[in-house]
């Protein structure tokens, strides 16, 4: 039954066990390989250790993103864009041209810098309902774009540079998918004419955007002081989502690592989705032409965090295992993946669209797919 759009069910029922076996026998096969002790501590530092070295990170990130970004509402920067690009934006995503402005910031930075200007109403008034929760998409397909593509561009790998600009494009590809795909299932649920709403409780007038008070500098402190704020609100708010979500994907994804033993350390884990990858690399090599069974830990990595795929791309070109195919699939999964299930659940909470969870992981999904595809398809042609 339901009562005022707050669902009931009793208060144990059938999915009360099937969750305990689930969990329980999660956590007990894990137990097995690690050691229950290890486990614990494993996972304990793991958090601690993303806690420290992303989450903080993406927090000073999203301070600064935020800081620029309420300057750029606060003297039309925002405007102006939309004006420039809503013509190209428009046909290919189907949003207004002030969206470009959170890729780059996202490109520059990382996933959630695109959630300080979500806040903001000079950017907010551009949208429809079912066009914001698809800036999640969007933004996470260009996350950490500058990061990661100089990366590949460094390694020592014949054409590297070449690749890793058509891993840019394979990126760009998969963010078309998967924003398109997202959009589907927004249109269906907040229909097509529903405008966003803004904070200040009232429309703005079109060709207008609202200012604060003062003088000029003055203006610029409190734009840039407010915006900064709006940052430190959204890294916070992603937090639970990294460690938690992060830390499982790790766990499934890394093995014993240099100390050989299970011993607590963090980034420990149990190895099972690289084994599963290789399972199925009879799929992975046609679609993505990877030179090497190893490569499949990458995008898998990816999943959770494109830093440490990044790791693992480093190391293998190191050993000689790494094509230029290979760099420009990489480049484009690591880009529009950007480690997207430690953030996605957090980003979707933080624009207050948790109902579009599920689509946008699913959509990003088949971006990221469909962008190593194309980055593969690319350097077939021009290789």
């Amino acid at each position: 039954m339901e009562n005022n759009n707050v669902k009931f069910k009793k208060d144990i029922s059938r999915e009360t066990f099937i969750f305990l076996i689930l969990f329980l026998g999660f956590f007990i096969a894990m137990g097995k390989v690690m050691g229950g002790t290890n486990m614990m501590k494993t996972m304990m530092a793991t958090s601690f250790d993303l806690l420290i070295n992303v989450c903080f990170y993406l927090l000073g990130v999203a301070v600064l993103a935020g800081g620029i970004s309420g300057t750029f509402s606060e003297f039309g920067v925002i405007a102006l864009i939309n004006r420039g690009l809503s013509k190209v934006m428009g046909p290919i995503y189907d949003l207004p041209g002030a969206s470009s402005l959170g890729m780059l910031n996202c490109f520059l930075s990382d996933n959630p810098a695109i959630l300080t200007l979500a806040y903001d109403d000079n950017f907010r008034r551009y949208f429809k309902k079912y066009q914001l929760p698809a800036l999640t998409n969007l933004g996470t397909a260009f996350g950490m774009g500058l990061i990661i593509s100089t990366t590949m561009m460094s390694l020592p790998v014949e054409n590297a540079v070449k690749a890793a600009l058509v891993g840019v494009g394979g990126a760009v590809v998969g963010s078309i998918i998967s924003v398109r795909i997202m959009m589907t299932h927004t249109k269906k649920y907040y229909g097509t004419e529903a405008r966003v709403e803004t904070t200040l409780g009232a429309t703005i007038p079109a060709g207008h955007r609202a200012v604060r008070d003062g003088s000029v500098g003055t203006r610029f402190i409190q734009s840039l002081l407010e915006g900064g704020k709006v940052g430190v609100d959204m890294g916070m708010s992603i937090i639970p989502g990294v460690l938690l979500i992060c830390t499982l994907v790790i766990m499934l994804t890394n093995g014993v690592g240099d100390a050989g033993i299970y011993n607590g350390s963090a980034n420990q884990g149990v190895g099972i989705l690289p084994i599963l990858g290789e399972k199925i690399s009879f799929i992975t090599r046609p679609l993505f032409g990877f030179n090497s069974p190893d490569a499949i830990a990458v995008p898998l990595t990816a999943l959770g965090s494109s830093g440490a795929a990044i790791g693992i791309v480093t190391n293998m070109a190191s050993a000689g295992k790494v094509t230029g195919n290979d760099i420009a699939v990489f480049t484009a999964i690591c880009m529009c993946w950007s480690g997207y299930l430690s953030t996605h659940i957090a980003m979707m909470d933080a624009l207050n669209t948790k109902e579009m969870t599920g689509y946008a992981i699913i959509s990003h999904t088949i971006g990221g797919i469909g962008a190593g595809m194309a980055a593969h398809l690319i350097w077939m042609f021009i290789g």
